[in-house]
C-alpha cells in the first residue's frame, strides 16, 4: 500500500488545494520526498500538445517548484476532464468515467516513485466517481489516514462532525482537522472561530491541526509559514516523517 495521506473537505470551495499545497509544502521543507496527486479533475484543459491539465495539481506542482515528466503527470492527475461539475457527469460518451481501481492503481505506481503521495479529493466524501462509487469508496481502498478541511467560520462544526462520521463508520483513519478561512474574516467573528476548534475535537475526539488563515496572494513562502504556524502537524505527521533526515 502507498504511504502518504489524502486531504478531502466537507464541501467544495473549502481550500483544499490551498491546504494540500501548504501540508505539502512543510513536509518537503522537513525533508519527505512527497508527490502530490489530483485523482479527478473536472474543469480541465489541454496545453498546445494535447497533455491535460489539472488546476488544482498545477497549483500544488506550482508551490512546490515541480515539473514532473507527461508519464508521472498521468498517474498524479488519471482522470481530467473538461466540463466543472460532478465526476461522475463528466465523462462525455465513449470515455472511461473514473473508478476506484484504476485511481488505485496509479496511486501506487506514484508511490513506487516517492517516499509518500498527498492525494486531495474533489468535493466532499460524498461526491460521486461514476455510477457506483464515491470518493469516500476511493478513500478506504487507498487506506490512507485523511485531513478533513473545513471553513473556519459558522457552519463549520455541522460540516465537519458529519463528515467525521462518515469517515468513522468506513473505520477511515483522520489525522486531524485543518479550518481554512477561504476569506476576509469579521473580527466580530473572532470568538466563533476560536471557539470551533475546541468544540469540533470535544464532539468527535479529533484533534484540530489549527486554522490556516487567508492569504490574498499566496507564495511558497507565505503558505510555508503559514502551515508552520499550524501547532498539529508535528505530532500528526511524525509516524510519516519518521527516519527522515532533518
Amino acid at each position: 500500500m502507498p504511504r502518504g495521506f489524502v486531504v478531502t473537505g466537507t464541501d467544495t470551495d473549502v481550500g483544499k488545494t490551498m491546504t494540500t499545497a501548504a501540508l505539502a509544502l512543510w513536509l518537503r521543507h522537513a525533508g519527505l520526498d512527497l508527490a502530490p496527486m489530483k485523482p479527478t479533475q473536472t474543469g480541465a484543459s489541454r496545453d498546445a500538445g494535447g497533455l491535460w491539465h489539472a488546476p488544482d495539481l498545477d497549483y500544488t506542482l506550482g508551490m512546490l517548484g515541480l515539473d514532473p515528466d507527461p508519464a508521472e503527470r498521468v498517474l498524479m492527475q488519471p482522470f481530467c476532464f473538461e466540463p466543472a461539475c460532478s465526476p461522475h457527469l463528466a465523462a462525455a460518451p465513449g470515455e472511461t468515467p473514473p473508478s476506484v481501481a484504476a485511481i488505485a492503481a496509479a496511486a501506487a505506481a506514484l508511490a513506487a516513485r516517492h517516499a509518500a503521495i498527498v492525494v486531495e479529493g474533489a468535493g466532499g466524501l460524498m461526491v460521486p466517481l461514476n455510477g457506483s462509487e464515491m470518493m469516500i469508496d476511493l478513500f478506504a481502498a487507498l487506506a490512507l489516514p485523511v485531513v478533513l478541511v473545513g471553513r473556519a467560520g459558522l457552519g463549520s462544526i455541522n460540516h465537519v462532525l458529519l463528515s467525521l462520521e462518515a469517515l468513522t463508520a468506513r473505520r477511515i483513519p483522520v489525522l486531524g482537522v485543518v479550518l481554512n478561512e477561504t476569506r476576509p474574516q469579521d473580527p466580530a467573528d473572532a470568538f466563533i472561530r476560536a471557539d470551533n476548534p475546541r468544540t469540533i475535537t470535544r464532539f468527535s475526539g479529533v484533534p484540530c491541526l489549527g486554522a490556516l488563515p487567508f492569504i490574498p496572494e499566496p507564495t511558497p513562502a507565505r503558505l510555508l509559514s503559514a502551515a508552520q504556524a499550524l501547532p498539529g502537524l508535528a505530532a500528526a505527521f511524525a509516524p510519516l516523517l519518521q527516519g527522515v533526515a532533518p
